[in-house]
């Protein structure tokens, strides 16, 4: 749980909400349904990596009755595996998946969130992001 939670955090930030929603002709906000992109660097249903942004795509449209509904695309189908922050930097897509280790030349820092070959351990990274001035130092790169 505690993976899943971290995996929706990350989403958020590198999303940043940008992009415009779809919605369906209906007169009550609540009615509204977003429909969101979301692009990977992954293949899609790669094992491990590549299966989780599914997964969190059929968590949300559930818990949401159907009103948030995020496709997902596997590299290359609509941007290249290392196109993905542009794709979201741009607002052409709303969400990706993806690792700050393919960043570097973009956002130096983004190297620090990632424990990827080297970094520190999931543990250790969420120590420094929740209490330790890592959360406000992604908030300012990003």
């Amino acid at each position: 749980m505690k993976k899943i939670l971290t995996f929706i955090f990350l989403i958020g930030i590198i999303s940043g909400c940008s992009g415009e929603q779809e919605s369906s002709n209906s007169a009550d906000a609540e009615y509204k349904t977003y429909k969101w992109r979301l692009v990977t660097s992954w293949p899609k249903n790669y094992p491990g990596l590549g299966m989780a942004p599914e997964r969190i795509a059929d968590l949300v449209e559930e818990m949401s009755n159907g009103q948030m509904q995020i496709t997902v695309y596997g590299a290359g189908e609509q941007v290249p595996a290392f196109g993905v922050f542009d794709a979201v930097s741009s607002g052409s897509h709303q969400m990706g998946h993806s690792g700050g280790y393919f960043w570097k030349g973009k956002v130096p820092a983004a190297q620090f969130f990632t424990s990827v070959p080297f970094g520190l351990t999931a543990d250790e990274i969420n120590a420094w992001v929740n209490r330790g001035g890592g959360l406000e130092l992604w908030r300012e790169i990003y």
